[in-house]
């Protein structure tokens, strides 16, 4: 029978998820937890090669087996001989024909920028630090330009096997979560207060609402920082293409390009047109919708 897996990792400590020599790999660890488990030799079929560093909370991959172990109880038996960081989330049979990367689907990819003043050691191993100023509303407005089918070759490193460059994408959203999204709730059944933990939240008070100069409003971001999500859907993805679409919209947001470079790269192509590959910390894979 066939299965399907979905499968949750931190991405910190592999070198990605393809199977590697040498190295130490999501596949590589799953394809020995089935080992183990089955006794026979499997070797595990994925949906997105993840590169080294990058996070994910739905791939999905396919293995073909003869065990008599029910589809939906695999991942249990599986988590119990992982990693701590690598967790098959779901287990189920699917046709014997399905294959994760040659059927339709909808890809969700989410990086993550975190922007304050200093780095949080928290946050650090999910997300990229940027102490700069970020404007949202022009890292939106070039965002738009990326919905749709395009030739995305300027957001493709070298290297790729991909027989061509044109992909479509359905939708990238940029959204921005401040600390005070973070609130956490404590109930004190005996008094029946509710305590939050209103000292590490940015002041709201009337004298908040007074007119602030741009370096008094950067101030307020000292020490509660904002999280900046870019967010992207689409059929599917170049090598390196969601980390470059970052890394461009990133240096939009911080003045370095401007939104008509987004459209230049667009047209050209060309990869010295666009933005820097963001760092790997930054990306997680959120899943894969089969149509």
């Amino acid at each position: 029978m066939r299965i399907l897996m979905r499968v949750a990792y931190d991405g910190t400590a592999y070198s990605g998820w393809q199977l590697q020599p040498n190295a130490t790999t999501i596949e590589g660890e799953l394809n020995k937890a089935l080992f183990d488990l089955t006794g026979e030799d499997i070797q595990v079929t994925g949906a997105s090669r993840t590169d080294a560093g990058v996070h994910s909370l739905g791939n999905v991959c396919v293995f073909d087996t003869a065990t008599r172990i029910p589809a939906e109880k695999i991942c249990y038996a599986l988590n119990t001989r992982l990693p701590e960081d690598i967790r098959v989330t779901q287990s189920r049979e699917v046709d014997g024909d399905f294959h994760p990367r040659h059927t339709d689907s909808e890809k969700t990819y989410e990086y993550r920028i975190w922007n304050d003043r200093f780095p949080s050691p928290v946050l650090s191993r999910y997300s990229h630090f940027s102490y700069r100023r970020i404007d949202i509303e022009k890292m939106r407005e070039a965002a738009r330009l990326l919905v749709g089918e395009h030739d995305f070759g300027a957001f493709c490193s070298t290297g790729s096997q991909a027989e061509t460059t044109v992909r479509t994408i359905y939708a990238v959203d940029v959204i921005e979560e401040y600390n005070k999204d973070y609130m956490v709730e404590e109930y004190n059944k005996d008094c029946k207060v509710e305590e939050y933990n209103k000292d590490y939240m940015v002041d709201v008070s009337d004298e908040a609402d007074i007119e602030k100069s741009d370096d008094e409003k950067e101030d307020d971001l000292d020490g509660f920082g904002r999280m900046i999500k870019i967010r992207v859907t689409g059929s599917g993805f170049l090598y390196n293409m969601v980390r470059i679409i970052a890394g461009t919209l990133l240096d939009i947001g911080t003045g370095l390009l401007e939104v008509s470079d987004m459209e230049k790269a667009l047209a050209t192509h060309n990869r010295e047109d666009a933005g820097p590959t963001a760092p790997a910390c930054g990306l997680t894979m959120i899943g894969i919708r089969y149509k």
